[in-house]
């Protein structure tokens, strides 16, 4: 299989890390394509066997899946700005978010359209995407995608495209949630005359053990919260204040508006 990736930033270069790493593909059959030309030598380093081009010098794609990985607000001017046509049986494999298949099928004049939406720990290998397709794509063309998607961490598919604005609101913005709840962790440890490094160390290893427990015990969330929370204990204590100051509801509230700005990406 031969892969281009139109937008060399962060997703799509960790993308095709994981695509070599597992060997889905070869490193000359992996073309990178970036609109910043002075990133090219930086590629270079770390892809020296791939094919690595601006998108102004694309005159042609031979690739059987095109990866488009650019920011959903610059895709129209991308699209519109193609040296290249898409061939019949080439696919396309759109990780932008909010960006619905029709528009894409639109803008690019093609039908083999797979959407889907990834997160930042796709980096490490550990990432989650949620994922669909365009009618017209086979069962095992499907498969091959999925077969790429799983290499940088687990994938679901979904029927229903309109909920991979949920999706997107979720997991692909869900990392900086809990970096955002992280911070106000050690910045209160910090306050309480504990030294930063410190703080940092006890509130990461508090959520990497936190992750364990849910992940390997059968109890719901609520049974996790009550077995810390005891009766007039100081637990309770952090959690009533979070009751009192609605912080689940401003949670809820801050995601559903990173769905609702999902939905306006399609413009």
């Amino acid at each position: 299989m031969k892969i281009a990736i139109l937008g060399a930033g962060n997703m799509g270069l960790s993308f095709s890390k994981s695509f070599l790493k597992y060997e889905l593909i070869k490193p000359e059959h992996l073309h990178l394509i970036t609109r910043s030309e002075t990133k090219i030598s930086k590629i270079a380093e770390d892809f020296p066997k791939s094919k690595i081009s601006t998108f102004e010098e694309t005159q042609e794609l031979d690739a059987d899946l095109i990866i488009v990985a650019v920011k959903p607000q610059d895709f129209q001017h991308v699209a519109q700005n193609f040296k290249f046509t898409l061939k019949e049986n080439q696919m396309v494999l759109s990780i932008m978010a909010g960006i619905k298949i029709e528009k894409i099928q639109k803008l690019l004049n093609h039908p083999l359209v797979v959407r889907a939406m990834p997160n930042s720990p796709t980096l490490l290998g550990m990432g989650i995407t949620g994922y669909t397709a365009a009618d017209g794509i086979s069962f095992s063309q499907l498969i091959n995608v999925e077969r790429l998607l799983n290499s940088t961490g687990r994938s679901v598919y979904l029927e229903n495209e309109d909920l991979l604005d949920g999706v997107t609101a979720l997991s692909g913005s869900g990392p900086a949630y809990f970096y955002y709840i992280i911070d106000a962790m050690i910045k209160a440890g910090v306050e309480m005359g504990i030294e930063e490094n410190l703080s940092q160390l006890f509130v990461k290893q508090t959520m990497l053990g936190a992750y364990h427990l849910i992940n390997n015990s059968e109890k719901s969330l609520e049974e996790l919260i009550k077995d810390v929370a005891s009766k007039g204990g100081t637990t309770e204590a952090a959690l009533k204040t979070f009751e009192d100051k609605n912080f689940k509801d401003i949670l809820k509230s801050g995601i559903l508006n990173a769905e609702k700005r999902a939905k306006e990406l399609n413009g």
